[in-house]
């Protein structure tokens, strides 16, 4: 009787070097000389699964193509599958008869009670099935107040991670892999139709983003030979090109986190240890991020301070939101980042906490519309870091900035794109204007075909601040 088939089913690690169910699916099957069944499933069916936004599907068929093609180069099939994968795991297992099944850890509430029930499913059917800690440094459960509690502030949960000790060493990619199943079907990734068509926006996509694992580690190695040795000093300025922009190939697994961590060592030759720290502590804030979604699952829909599910929103100016959308709200520092964001599904992290705060606290809309939003524009839409981060800037999150903390984006701009780079960047109207007025136009009487301010950002402000006056009374009721 032939050997039964092993089964490696990968979801948001579409790579091949440390890739730990990769590996061990290549393992048991070698030692069985038994073939490899590699798949991925497009589930966004499932209950507690959210469905990916405009960009990130973009990113998702490029980086499908990437990897099956790497799988090509070792002799090796990227089999997929949509529906329900609590149906389609199973029906692939009878199909194949595959007698093991190996996944890498996901983290989020629908993800887990799929894996939780397959798992159970399938080992009553005899099936061993196997899962392996890959995408985060340190698993949420293991991360612990004295208490026994959930963190809920930044600073003492990495401390305590990194009293853990030092992650794992990456593992290499498998050098040889096992043989495939002949004719096993598949889909068609063109028929899954995730690329835009009608219209097709995502040209500056394609001239900004190249998905796939080679192009992960490609970025990787110019951010740590020209960019890390200023991240510290310049990570702030959108201007300066110093941030790593790694971020959606860690959202797709292209890279793992023990690879940045190892690869952005104190050993680095020529670079400060300061620029090292800051960048491993931004690893940490991804951490810090799924460790809140792990614990609070529903954390892009509820308040994680529950205080604030008393906050008075009012309804939504429209107008003022598609103003905000599309980067014609009259203030050149929030325009240059929302376009920036439409134009490359990516903006800098500075440039989202006041594009952020603009919305909820200027704007007076709810921080969900805004998630909504970047979850929908940006190639690196996370399920943990989006609405951790807007819960953060609303004030109603973890650790977050205290409501009455209003960027005023003048002075954010001002400070952080002092000689208007960023902005003549991304809003060619007022390229012509001096650095002193290019964040404030309205004071050089505007620029052709640039808007006036959509709002008042002094008389907002001090709405804002009254709304959160009105939440704390209640709060105190």
């Amino acid at each position: 009787m032939a050997p039964k088939p092993a089964l490696v089913w990968l979801r948001d690690d579409l790579r091949l070097a440390d890739n730990p169910a990769l590996v061990a699916g290549c393992r048991d099957a070698a030692e069985r000389r038994a073939p490899l069944v590699i798949v991925y499933t497009l589930d966004q069916i499932s209950e507690g699964i959210r469905p990916l936004g405009g960009a990130a599907r973009w990113w998702l068929h490029h980086s499908l193509a990437a990897l099956s093609q790497s799988l090509a180069d070792k002799g090796q099939v990227l089999i997929l599958r949509h529906g329900p994968a609590e149906d389609v795991i199973p029906a692939l297992v009878a199909e194949t008869g595959a007698e093991s099944l190996f996944w890498n850890r996901r983290y989020g509430g629908g993800e887990r009670a799929v894996d939780a029930a397959l798992k159970a499913r399938l080992k009553a059917a005899d099936v061993r099935v196997e899962s392996f800690q890959a995408n985060l440094l340190f698993e949420p459960w293991i991360v612990r107040t004295k208490a026994g509690d959930p963190f809920r502030v930044y600073t003492p949960f990495w401390k305590a991670c990194r009293e853990l000790g030092p992650p794992r060493a990456p593992l290499n990619a498998p050098s040889d892999m096992p043989p495939p199943i002949d004719g096993l079907a598949s889909d068609a990734l063109d028929d899954w139709s995730l690329l835009p068509t009608k219209p097709d926006w995502a040209a500056g996509l394609r001239d900004t983003w190249h998905p796939g694992e080679a192009s992960a580690h490609e970025r990787l190695a110019t951010f740590v030979t020209s960019r890390l040795q200023r991240y510290a000093a310049e990570r702030d300025q959108p201007a300066a090109e110093a941030s790593s922009r790694l971020s959606p190939h860690l959202r797709f697994g292209e890279v793992s986190p023990f690879q940045l961590w190892q690869r952005v060592a104190p050993e680095l030759p020529g670079i400060d240890l300061a620029d090292i720290d800051k960048f491993r502590s931004e690893i940490g804030w991804r951490e810090f991020s799924w460790h809140l979604l792990f614990h609070q699952p529903d954390l892009a829909t509820r308040n994680f301070q529950p205080r604030f599910d008393a906050f008075p929103w009012p309804p939504v100016d429209d107008v003022a939101l598609s103003a905000w959308q599309q980067g014609r709200t009259g203030i050149p520092i929030i325009d240059a980042g929302m376009r920036e964001l439409w134009q490359t599904g990516w903006m800098h992290n500075r440039v989202r906490m006041i594009v952020a705060s603009f919305l909820v606290k200027n704007l007076l809309v709810d921080w969900r519309i805004g998630e909504a939003w970047f979850w929908d524009t940006l190639v690196d839409a996370d399920p943990a870091n989006n609405p951790a981060s807007w819960q953060w800037v609303a004030g109603s999150g973890a650790d977050a900035a205290p409501y009455f903390r209003i960027f005023n984006p003048v002075l954010q701009g001002e400070k952080f794109d002092p000689d208007g780079r960023y902005v003549r960047r991304h809003v060619p109207e007022l390229a012509s204007l001096p650095d002193k007025l290019i964040h404030a136009p309205w004071k050089a009487g505007g620029a052709p075909g640039y808007p006036a301010p959509v709002v008042d950002l002094a008389a907002t402000r001090e709405r804002a601040l009254a709304a959160f006056g009105h939440m704390r009374a209640d709060d105190l009721d």
